[in-house]
């Protein structure tokens, strides 16, 4: 999806009214609890500089906070959690740029630097190596799904080589130059090598040329230094994230040599609606495209942009080409490749084990749910497991699981919304906390003995990936501490400077100007660096 836009997917919720304290600022170099990116100025196109650091706070909700706790604990578990990367080939014809006709944040002047911007997220969290209030050694990264955006091989090629290691080159199409909306002469999208005075233009975005030229170079990652492990998000699974793989219909437009460019604002508004209230198959998407098809315009094909099913998912991160630091499958095992299920558990440390929890549906819809099949799978896996600590993985939060719509190759099993994953859950006594990404802001709850924690995306402002560590306090109570993290990339920008470092600059700080945004997508203080007490079980 050009964007499930915070416009689609975000809910927002204000965070419980809680016992909320402030505990002892931990000095954390590169992480937010020490300094943010800030803007300067107070209207137009605004620069990124330097900012105070968010405080940390301590949340009893769930468990007191026992005096003396900091000298008594012990570190259980230490990862990175990145989600909603929507690493993206800007260029596929199956993109719905055209919509922000109908509401102007489904199109992202950020997005042709998705590729820098995850690179330099993967750098930041090599050079951080540890845990900011534990200390103790990062363990793994877990990416809570989008990791792609239009479910196609080649975004999931560029994704897995930006986690394990390598160089990629971000262009589709035409292997000389830039064939997108960017270059349109269309005053609907930024126009960055262009005098055009367009939509984002007239708010102040700057004039670059070069940019396009840049943002189709050869991109250079290290590689997560540690394990990192994958769940799947709508975007990986659906067409535009929303739509069903049912028929050739996306897959033909997606490989093909047309792209729909725009659409009259009244229909580009009734196909944005139709989207949000839930139209699996695309049937209203279906009739506009061939409608407007004649107003297409030509580009280079590229069977590249070919969808990606479950089976080729799996064998994707199996590939050894993409065993980076691990493991092998990066969660995925042989029995997820015969069985198509993309659920899995894994051990994190002696007594903490993940379960990953696929809760896209291949029914349709940008929204959660899971199968019947699934849910008793975890009722199975969480008894099989009583003894330890249970950490739970997903892309969709409990408020974004609401689509029920029937798997069709499972069209009589039953499915589940996030209440009734929220009580199975809650009748494990294991289960410490879930974790989970999709709606792209901060957002943690306290669900009777855990903690529901969603975390922004790494591609709308603020750009955060969290830190969370679990530790055991030793007096009847363990402590999740999550910090978020900005990218390695300079706060400060150089509009001269096209380098791989400064388009990643670039990338934050188009983010925070992007034209129909939410400025509060960073959550409540409450949501961003905490101390998460729970009862110990």
């Amino acid at each position: 999806m050009t964007t499930s836009g915070v416009a689609l997917e975000v809910a927002l919720a204000s965070a419980p009214a809680a016992s909320l304290t402030a505990a002892p600022s931990v000095t954390a170099p590169m992480t937010t609890v020490r300094t943010v990116a800030r803007p300067r100025g107070a209207t137009g196109y605004r620069r990124l500089a330097d900012g105070p650091g968010w405080r940390r706070v301590t949340r009893t909700e769930l468990a007191g906070a026992k005096k003396g706790r900091a000298e008594r604990r012990t570190a259980l578990a230490c990862f990175v959690q990145f989600t909603d990367l929507h690493i993206t080939d800007v260029q596929s014809p199956q993109r719905y740029e055209f919509l922000r006709a109908g509401d102007l944040g489904f199109w992202r002047p950020q997005e042709a630097l998705t590729a820098v911007g995850a690179v330099s997220l993967i750098e930041q969290v090599n050079a951080l190596r540890r845990g900011p209030v534990t200390r103790a050694p990062i363990g793994f990264v877990m990416t809570t799904g989008d990791n792609t955006d239009n479910n196609s091989r080649i975004e999931l090629e560029w994704f897995l080589t930006a986690m394990t290691g390598g160089r990629f080159t971000p262009n589709t199409g035409d292997p000389s130059g830039y064939e997108g909306v960017q270059d349109s002469g269309l005053g609907l999208y930024w126009q960055p090598d262009s005098g055009m005075r367009d939509i984002d233009k007239r708010v102040g975005f700057p004039r670059l040329d070069g940019f396009l030229e840049a943002a189709i170079r050869e991109v250079s990652s290290p590689g997560l230094a540690v394990p990192w492990y994958s769940t799947v998000g709508n975007h990986d699974r659906l067409f535009g994230g929303a739509y069903s793989a049912s028929g050739g219909f996306f897959a033909d437009i997606a490989t093909g040599s047309r792209k729909l460019f725009a659409l009259p604002a009244s229909e580009a508004g009734a196909v944005y609606q139709s989207l949000r209230r839930g139209d699996p198959t695309g049937a209203r998407f279906r009739a506009a495209w061939k409608r407007y098809k004649g107003k297409a315009r030509t580009v280079t094909a590229d069977e590249r942009r070919a969808p990606v099913s479950p089976h080729a998912y799996v064998a994707a991160h199996l590939d050894p080409a993409y065993t980076g630091a691990g493991p092998v499958g990066h969660g995925y095992t042989r029995d997820n490749l015969d069985s198509g299920s993309l659920d899995y558990l894994f051990r994190i440390a002696d007594g903490v084990v993940g379960i990953s929890l696929d809760t896209t549906d291949r029914g349709g819809d940008y929204r959660g749910s899971v199968g019947s099949r699934q849910l008793a799978w975890l009722e199975r896996t969480l008894k099989a497991h009583a003894d330890d600590v249970a950490l739970i993985f997903s892309h969709h939060p409990s408020w974004a699981m609401t689509n029920l719509t029937p798997n069709p190759a499972r069209a009589h099993e039953k499915r589940h919304g996030g209440q009734e994953l929220l009580a199975t859950l809650k009748r494990h006594r294991n289960v410490a906390a879930w974790i989970n990404g999709h709606s792209h802001f901060n957002k943690i709850v306290p669900h009777g003995g855990f903690w529901e924690i969603s975390t922004a995306s790494h591609i709308d402002y603020p750009q955060l990936a969290r830190v969370v560590e679990l530790a055991d306090n030793h007096d009847g109570t363990l402590s999740l501490f999550t910090t978020l993290v900005e990218s390695a990339a300079p706060r400060r920008t150089d509009f001269t400077d096209l380098s791989q470092s400064g388009l990643a600059a670039l990338y934050r700080e188009l983010s925070f100007n992007s034209p129909g945004m939410r400025g509060t997508l960073a959550g409540l203080t409450a949501d961003r660096n905490t101390e998460l007490l729970l009862r110990k079980r």
